[in-house]
């Protein structure tokens, strides 16, 4: 396991409040500006379909050139909806590694800091030999990858025997893949709550906070997905809420916005906005109030 960060005071750590933007590479850096998010999460191809993401090289410099432009980032993808590292169905593998694969290397040309993807579902399978099928599939995904972008893993809300929805799963994958520098790990905060860990609340964040850190390390923590959550405690479900109007409250965010472990991550808003349209400006509003 890596040497631990040195964390920073409060003073110290800059605010890194973003959005999923919508519109793809062409329509992200507009919307980022509309709405005043800093990171930009963004869909390189389409998230729920096979079709593979194909931006073309005019695209690409366009929107390195526009994030650069506007001293926006860091910027984040995230990954097809459909791919799951631990499918049972061969042909659901072939396709999950083949679009994971490609889409790390279009993120990693896009100048993007990771590529946020669910890991998957082990369904009827057991468990150990679905985490076995995760990291075979790691293994041929970063097969020659020498990017600078990262794979992340992301925290999932336990629906479905998804693999992830515990700190023990992730580290079990990492350790299995030898702690390899190029993956990482993203958190959402409506997946922690939904999977059991009670943000929510003072000593249910300390609890969350110490077990990451005595399993993983804050090291792999690479980003936050910020989601109120419209379904209680444990409920295993992935349903976003806006902030403070769901069951995990403004108070929570606040608390995590000023912790030392979280303040300087980069912060992306999936909410449903305020307008039903996505992250939306007031979004944006409401996570730079709770930070002071």
């Amino acid at each position: 396991m890596p040497a631990k960060k040195k964390p920073q005071s409060k003073s110290e750590s800059p605010l890194l409040i973003g959005a999923h933007c919508r519109g793809g590479i062409k329509g992200a850096v507009k919307h980022a500006l509309e709405i005043n998010a800093k990171p930009i999460q963004v869909f390189i191809g389409s998230p729920q379909t096979w079709l593979a993401p194909a931006p073309s090289l005019i695209e690409i410099a366009q929107f390195k050139s526009d994030v650069s432009q506007h001293n926006l980032g860091p910027v984040f993808v995230h990954g097809c909806y459909l791919v799951n590292l631990a499918a049972a169905s061969a042909d659901n593998l072939q396709k999950s590694i083949e679009n994971l694969f490609l889409g790390l290397r279009y993120a990693d040309a896009i100048g993007a800091q990771g590529l946020i993807f669910h890991t998957g579902s082990a369904g009827k399978a057991d468990k150990q030999a679905a985490l076995v099928t995760v990291v075979n599939s790691l293994e041929i995904v970063l097969a020659d990858y020498k990017g600078s972008c990262r794979l992340l893993l992301e925290v999932c809300a336990g629906q479905g025997g998804t693999i992830g929805d515990q700190f023990s799963d992730l580290s079990t994958i990492l350790s299995a893949m030898g702690h390899d520098k190029r993956l990482g790990i993203c958190w959402d905060t409506c997946h922690l709550f939904s999977a059991g860990y009670d943000v929510s609340t003072q000593d249910g964040l300390n609890a969350t906070i110490e077990e990451f850190e005595r399993t993983i390390g804050f090291d792999w923590l690479y980003a936050i997905h910020a989601n109120d959550s419209k379904t209680p405690l444990g409920a295993r479900r992935d349903r976003h809420e806006n902030i403070g109007q769901g069951h995990i409250g403004e108070a929570a965010f606040a608390r995590m916005l000023q912790h030392k472990q979280l303040r300087s991550l980069p912060w992306i808003l999936e909410v449903p906005g305020y307008q039903n349209k996505g992250p939306d400006r007031q979004s944006i509003e409401t996570l730079h109030r709770l930070a002071q």
